[in-house]
């Protein structure tokens, strides 16, 4: 998967679980689209998307455009 984080060296990538659950799709859906995975897969994607996301340092700006 291009060096992506995957689930269980499945071709799923953690950023797909995340995107479509942010697009709406239940973890029963999820379990639906992906009938091999577990829920504990698909909690440990979104887990580790969290993870990754509080490692980014982000420079914010005001509106003036001064930091």
């Amino acid at each position: 998967m291009g060096g992506k984080p995957s689930i269980q060296s499945q071709r799923v990538t953690f950023r797909m679980i995340v995107g479509k659950a942010r697009s709406g799709r239940s973890i029963d859906d999820l379990l639906a689209d992906y009938p091999y995975l577990t829920c504990d897969d698909i909690l440990e994607a979104r887990l580790y998307t969290a993870w990754r996301a509080g490692e980014r340092d982000v420079d914010l700006v005001d509106l003036e455009g001064t930091s």
